[in-house]
């Protein structure tokens, strides 16, 4: 993708992570973890919505397929699977967090979150990689992760 380009949505990002369900899968059972229907229906139902999904909007969508799990199995599930990570927390700054999947080899994307709407769209910069390994090579600190989330107003709202 270029730089400063709007990623084209949730559909690239399933694609790259194809085989997300089976390597979070192959993970909880290498960390002895059972994959227990609950659990695994988080799994699948996270790999489906993608990017940037809340424990609330997983509920219901298992709750429309007819599958019945408890919030509480699914916060549980999703703090799981941050601290092995095979999600990682997105601060979208609205007071709830998001989770999304992280490849097998570390893929992720950043987000701009429109501030009057609240739209997350996905976007990706290798320009912005690059600065921040940069960064990391001059600062007295180990970076193993990182996060951007960009804040402003979307088009939509925009042309209001």
């Amino acid at each position: 993708m270029e730089r400063g380009q709007l990623g084209p949505g949730r559909g690239a990002l399933r694609q790259r992570l194809s085989d997300w369900v089976g390597h979070a899968t192959r993970a909880l059972e290498r960390e002895g973890y059972r994959v227990s229907g609950p659990r695994s229906a988080v799994v699948e139902t996270l790999d489906d919505l993608g990017c940037s999904v809340t424990a609330r909007e997983i509920a219901d969508t298992l709750e429309r397929r007819g599958r019945e799990v408890g919030v509480a199995s699914i916060y549980r599930t999703l703090e799981l699977l941050s601290d092995l990570r095979l999600t990682r927390r997105v601060d979208a700054a609205e007071g709830v967090a998001r989770y999304e999947p992280v490849g097998p080899r570390g893929e992720h994307h950043h987000h701009i979150v429109c501030d009057s709407c609240g739209e997350v769209a996905a976007f990706e910069d290798t320009g912005l990689e690059r600065a921040i390994e940069q960064l990391s090579r001059r600062v007295d600190y180990s970076i193993d992760a990182h996060d951007v989330t960009l804040r402003g107003e979307c088009p939509a709202c925009r042309a209001r």
